[in-house]
């Protein structure tokens, strides 16, 4: 059997769904805007450019979790998904998606995205597994930390090695999308890495690797990226 992992933001979606969540946190009046859409944009920087503190991300995003009853959060999450997201999926990542599961591949998303926002995310595409970064619940709800090993860079590896360990049967080809430098090692992990309309270090490591180089935003279907 073969696995086919999908990275997230950027990836299948024309966009990022931490950054968007963050600017719809804003839209409800949840944070306050100018400190918050300062270090909102300082993160999503500091990520493109691959020296993203993830701690300290984590500590920024998962705060007004923590500050803002469940129910609320929920309700706020429907409506996010359905202004921000929804319209930011890609007719191409779909085909992709589709690609796999047709040919009875196991279908996965690894996202560093907390799992709050990012499991309905999972749904819409029916991928059922999700390695996602776990928020830490307490009595009364989110904490505002994290649990586990975040799945960023190489905590990614970490992350579906454990799951790996975990299953019964072993996947004789695995497969990744990504557009992001900072999944570098886990694309240098599979066997079969493929850039996703990828940033320029990435685009520059997969030339040199002779990695499959696509686009998701040229179309209905997958296109190669001259």
């Amino acid at each position: 059997m073969q696995l086919a992992i999908f990275d997230l933001d950027n990836t299948l979606l024309d966009g990022d769904s931490d950054y968007l969540w963050g600017q719809h946190l804003m839209e409800q009046g949840a944070v306050p805007r100018a400190r918050f859409e300062r270090d909102n944009q300082r993160f999503m920087r500091d990520y493109e450019a691959g020296r993203l503190d993830i701690d300290a991300f984590l500590r920024f995003a998962l705060q007004p979790l923590a500050e803002t009853p469940e129910p609320t959060l929920r309700e706020w999450r429907r409506a996010f998904i359905d202004r921000h997201i929804r319209p930011r999926i890609l007719p191409a990542a779909q085909a992709l998606v589709e690609h796999h599961r047709r040919r009875g591949h196991a279908l996965m998303i690894i996202t560093a995205t907390n799992r709050f926002v990012t499991e309905p995310i999972a749904e819409l595409f029916d991928i059922p597994i999700l390695l996602a970064t776990e928020p830490e619940r307490g009595a009364s709800g989110f904490t505002g930390r994290h649990r586990g090993i975040p799945t960023f860079r190489e905590g990614k590896i970490k992350a579906l090695q454990t799951w790996l360990d975990a299953q019964e049967a072993a996947f004789e080809t695995v497969h990744f999308y990504s557009d992001s430098r900072n999944d570098l090692p886990l694309l240098e992990h599979v066997d079969r890495p493929v850039a996703i309309d990828p940033d320029a270090i990435l685009e520059a490591a997969a030339h040199e690797r002779h990695w499959p180089v696509l686009t998701l935003r040229a179309g209905d279907t997958p296109q190669p990226l001259s």
